[in-house]
């Protein structure tokens, strides 16, 4: 499909009826005890999550994000009692992730922020307690961009990073649509048994169901893993307004990824499976980077990133395994062991996929992005799979059910 026949693909096609009740509030006890929805050449059967080796050809590579959510909400009080709310969203200054959470005096971030009304000018304070005494922690409104503000934190205690008073001061966002507080389990259950890389406000979902156990099975019945890492935004949980996706602006979200991963993903021979959205589009991200090298090897960093509309675009196409040889010979060039961009990639029907053959997933809401890509995956079939998954009382949205879908080979027309 040519880029106008997508970005004008009405949004209302990809509408279906969620009842309150298929919304999983809590998750189940053990994590392998989900469901699974198996989907493959337009067949669907039923199984347990905990059967997925089985369910996976021997030499598969399963790809995961090993992203971990921070304490992303912290509240403040003013001194007449008035609550304001700061969703740290993304670093500025410093604006790499990891040297951002290492600072021990002051750093930027921009957030969003709730009751903003009553917040004029002044600096907002909080007091952490911690086994070290009391942090005083201050944050100041730098300047507004719309619904995000840039805030500058400094703290009095320059024996604390800022990871560490995220960790103490801070609350774990749980999705909207749970329509309740977070609460102390959450902060177990939120998050992958392989989360490691500090940065998303949260969590990959599709990860939520692994387990040690069912990892072990994977690697006995030799099947490889490799990591990815996408910081998952708020955005991911904006469904589109508009009309038609053209009108609507996708998120821009950070993604990092180790040689070692790419070495993988380039001579790898089996099926690649990857664990989640996020991991989907972190992985096809990398063709569009590899591609931009393959006329233009001496970008610098800034310029590695994908826009929006950038697959859509018309451009001279080169094999999966030609981006990522560029790729490799980029961080040759520059002496890096890893590659760091943003993306701000939509997947909607119409979309061509460079490397995965199957998707890990749980049931994403009616006229998200989320389901957008699941219908360029899977074709109208997406229909069909979240009927069938409605009719047999699966659980949808992030603490749901999940399923492992197999790419829908043959292009259809929407």
């Amino acid at each position: 499909m040519k880029k106008e026949e997508i970005i004008h693909l009405p949004i209302s096609r990809f509408h279906y009826q969620l009842p309150e009740d298929k919304i999983a509030r809590y998750p189940l006890p053990q994590r392998d005890a989900s469901r699974l929805l198996l989907y493959e050449d337009g067949e669907i059967s039923s199984n347990m999550f905990v059967e997925l080796p089985d369910r996976l050809p021997e030499g598969s590579l399963l790809l995961f994000n090993n992203t971990r959510v921070i304490h992303a909400r912290l509240l403040f009080y003013k001194p007449g009692g008035a609550c304001i709310e700061i969703f740290c969203l993304t670093p500025s200054l410093p604006a790499d992730y990891a040297i951002n959470f290492q600072q021990r005096k002051s750093c930027t971030w921009q957030c969003m922020t709730g009751n903003a009304r009553r917040w004029k000018e002044e600096p907002l304070v909080m007091k952490v307690p911690t086994d070290n005494g009391v942090v005083t922690l201050q944050a100041e409104r730098i300047s507004r961009n719309g619904a995000e503000s840039e805030i500058r934190f400094s703290w009095d205690d320059d024996r604390f990073t800022f990871s560490e008073l995220l960790e103490a001061a801070g609350r774990l966002p749980i999705p909207p649509y749970l329509n309740r507080p977070t609460e102390e389990k959450d902060e177990v259950t939120y998050q992958t048994v392989y989360s490691r890389i500090e940065g998303s406000v949260a969590a990959p979902t599709a990860g939520l169901h692994f387990t040690p156990e069912v990892m072990e099975r994977l690697h006995a019945r030799g099947i490889e893993t490799a990591e990815v890492t996408l910081h998952v935004g708020a955005g991911t949980f904006r469904p589109v307004k508009s009309e038609t996706i053209a009108d609507h602006e996708m998120h821009t979200e950070f993604i990092s990824v180790e040689r070692e991963t790419i070495e993988k993903l380039l001579h790898h021979q089996g099926n690649l499976v990857v664990v989640g959205t996020t991991s989907l589009r972190t992985v096809e991200s990398l063709y569009y980077i590899g591609r931009k090298l393959q006329d233009h090897p001496d970008l610098q960093p800034h310029q590695l990133s994908v826009t929006q509309w950038e697959p859509y675009e018309e451009e001279v196409t080169i094999p999966p395994s030609g981006a990522l040889q560029n790729i490799l010979n980029y961080l040759d060039r520059t002496g890096e062991q890893r590659l760091m961009a943003n993306t701000q990639i939509i997947i909607a029907p119409g979309y061509g996929f460079h490397f995965p053959d199957a998707l890990i997933t749980n049931f994403h809401q009616p006229q998200s992005t989320l389901l957008l890509l699941i219908a360029a995956f899977v074709g109208d079939d997406w229909k069909k799979i979240y009927d069938y998954a409605l009719q047999e009382e699966y659980r949808f949205l992030s603490y749901g059910d999940s399923s492992l879908l197999w790419k829908k080979m043959k292009e259809e027309s929407i």
